[in-house]
């Protein structure tokens, strides 16, 4: 049994166990310094970046520190690609991001170079050269004199009261150095979420039994492929979903029974290093035989524990560049997650030795066909990226790592349409989207006849965008941490969440939590939906999707709109802004209006297939005076006071004109907005 193989096995039968304290950590040498911040973010990732950013935008002392000596995360280190199906804009921060990768290709090559071309501009995948995303990460920095930023730190002890966090003392990962913090907000945008796990904060590692939360892939799960269309599958399901304003691809898997048992276990899905070639001639190294190859380890391992396709690359990023999203070494990758740096940095040099010598492997066996083996030989390292690395990249894709119990949990139920809904259920607190599709690289070495890799899945035609609630950052016992990386969900339901886009608006969200807490003197965790939600609208973060509502900084009804798709008012995709509101709709609408001023438990959902239904009845339009006198009527009925007249005349819209959907709702958010 090989090494790997043998973690495998011990960790599967360690159990499954579900919520874990934090491993002990020694003693740190005594702190050097003691520095209080507004707010302190651990992780120099992308969504870390964006919260340090953002926060320092809104006037905050922020300091940001990295367990790396390179900012961006996985973007910086070959990733390349905005992993996102939607082309619409999302959150100001990640907007911003993405016009900036284009304008650097534009500004220094030209608007018909090769290069601006293939950042595909106009495009939702936009690419990105791993330097030049880091490049842009330390410009947004730089530009921030509130940032101050630390290198390769990770925190090894915290000092805890009740439920305030009230200090974190990190330690140099190369040297006995330490310095503590405080901070009245901490945040850990880490991959590995390393500090709530020094925090004690409960978190969970590995997969879900099927039954924990009803969820259909959930546990130990084999997956084939199923030629498309799909036979068996109703046509208009489909059709229903290619409706959505989203990239689609074209294929279907499914559950292999009884093989997959839904049991719960310690696996993640596998990591690679998503090392990036080039073929440019001038920039590429040329291929040397690695340190101990040996051609033999690659026969016997291919397709055993090694997930390797062999594959000849094409360009698919700017400057003849590629990444590689294989080989996985299946099986190495639980040691990741609680390991120390040491450890994990011996998974970051095995897959590294692995990779180089599949690459040389690919252009030189003789096994390999003669025509393959030229293809391969055109590839090579570049030199202008991870100089100081050995051309490769610093930090190993950790697609899954600890994963938060919060205060709300995402699953896949969060991601799939609701009972009578063509929607995902409803949030309140939504602070984001996901549009990504339920997915899992590989979590075993494990195969059944015709089956994917056990664990992999990758659920198109199943998964909807759904909305990511702000319990899902906020730790049950702790006030005043924030987590919007590894943030609360299942196995299943972080395969919506794991993308760099959505993490980017998750730390933009979090900044804007992190100023309202900070300026009323108040942890995050006090923070209400209620009260956050209107404030991400109003900044035109995306808290709702739908097929025919973007962010437009023109429409003034745009955050109103996304603020009721909050509140189970569109029971679907479709928000049909500029349509005439109907008398059924604006009385149902009202109803709700009033409901939400009165306060308590809604059943948000069952909400939405109520107006589902309401929507779909026939009724005169409206004027806005006869909105007006629908809305003054629902509040007089329920002795609910409700400022209607000014919330008119806030909205700007003259009484004898027709009122449409938007603009109804623009009047019900500025009451919204007084109360």
């Amino acid at each position: 049994m090989t090494p790997s193989r043998c973690l495998v096995a011990a960790l599967l039968l360690a159990g499954a166990a579900r919520l874990l304290p934090a491993a002990a950590v020694p003693a740190p040498a005594p702190a050097a310094e003691l520095r209080r911040y507004d707010l302190v973010v651990y992780g120099g990732t992308a969504g870390g970046v964006a919260h340090a950013v953002c926060a320092a935008r809104e006037g905050l002392d922020v300091l940001l520190v990295s367990p790396v000596p390179h900012l961006g995360g996985l973007l910086s280190n070959g990733l390349t690609t905005m992993d996102t199906l939607y082309n619409g804009a999302r959150a100001p921060f990640y907007d911003e991001v993405r016009r900036s990768i284009h304008e650097y290709y534009k500004s220094r090559y030209g608007e018909d170079s090769e290069q601006y071309r293939r950042s595909l501009p106009g495009q939702p995948k936009a690419k990105v050269e791993a330097r030049v995303f880091e490049w842009i990460m330390n410009r947004l920095l730089a530009a921030e004199p509130r940032v101050t930023v630390r290198h390769s730190f990770h925190p090894v002890a915290v000092r805890r009261e009740g439920a305030a966090l009230q200090e974190v003392t990190f330690r140099d990962r190369h040297s006995p150095a330490t310095f503590a913090v405080r901070a009245a907000v901490f945040s850990d945008c880490s991959y590995e979420g390393d500090l709530l796990a020094v925090a004690r904060v409960p978190y969970r590692w590995g997969r879900e039994a099927r039954t924990e939360f009803n969820e259909e892939h959930a546990g130990r799960i084999f997956m084939r492929k199923v030629a498309w269309p799909p036979p068996g599958v109703d046509p208009q399901v489909l059709a229903d979903y290619r409706r959505l304003n989203l990239v689609h691809y074209n294929r279907w898997y499914e559950i292999i029974r009884p093989a997959s048992t839904g049991e719960a276990d310690r696996s993640v899905q596998a990591y690679n290093l998503r090392t990036v070639l080039t073929r440019d001639p001038a920039n590429r190294l040329p291929p040397v035989q690695p340190p101990g190859y040996d051609r033999a380890e690659i026969l016997r391992r291919v397709g055993r524990d090694i997930n390797w396709s062999g594959r000849v690359p094409t360009p698919n990023q700017p400057n003849q560049k590629v990444y590689l999203n294989l080989p996985e070494i299946v099986g190495i990758q639980h040691a990741y997650v609680e390991g120390d740096w040491a450890t994990r940095q011996r998974i970051v040099d095995e897959h590294a030795r692995l990779t180089r010598a599949l690459i040389f492997f690919m252009q030189h066996d003789p096994s390999v066909p003669e025509a393959t083996r030229r293809g391969w030989l055109e590839w090579g390292l570049p030199r202008d990226e991870f100089a100081d690395n050995g051309h490769l990249p610093y930090e190993i894709y950790a697609r899954e790592t600890r994963r938060l119990v919060g205060r709300a949990i995402f699953t896949e139920n969060d991601a799939r349409p609701a009972p009578q809904l063509p929607r995902a259920p409803v949030h309140g607190d939504a602070i984001s989207i996901t549009e990504w599709f339920l997915d899992s690289h590989a979590c075993t070495p494990e195969h059944v006849e015709g089956s994917e890799w056990e664990g992999e899945l990758l659920l198109n035609y199943v998964t909807v965008p759904g909305q990511i609630a702000y319990g899902t950052i906020l730790p049950r016992d702790l006030d005043n941490l924030l987590v919007p990386v590894c943030a609360s969900s299942s196995h299943i339901g972080w395969g919506a969440i794991r993308l760099e886009p959505t993490w980017m608006s998750l730390g933009e969200a979090a900044a804007v939590a992190t100023t309202m807490a900070i300026r009323e003197g108040r942890p995050p965790a006090a923070i209400r939906g209620a009260e956050l939600v209107p404030r991400l609208c109003e900044r035109r973060v995306m808290v709702s999707f739908f097929n025919d509502v973007e962010v437009d900084p023109r429409e003034p009804w745009y955050p109103a709109v996304q603020y009721f798709g909050t509140r189970g008012f569109f029971g679907s995709h479709d928000a049909r802004p500029l349509d005439a509101l109907t008398r059924p709709l604006a009385e149902a609408w009202a109803a709700a209006l009033v409901e939400d001023a009165r306060g308590g438990e809604i059943d948000l959902t069952a909400r939405a297939r109520r107006l589902l239904a309401v929507d779909a009845t026939a009724g005169p339009p409206l004027l806005v005076e006869e909105f007006a006198a629908v809305l003054n009527a629902a509040a007089t009925k329920t002795r609910s006071n409700l400022p209607v007249d000014r919330a008119v005349a806030e909205s700007w819209y003259a009484r004898d004109i027709r009122i449409s959907r938007a603009a109804a709702c623009r009047v019900m958010f500025a009451l919204v907005r007084t109360r």
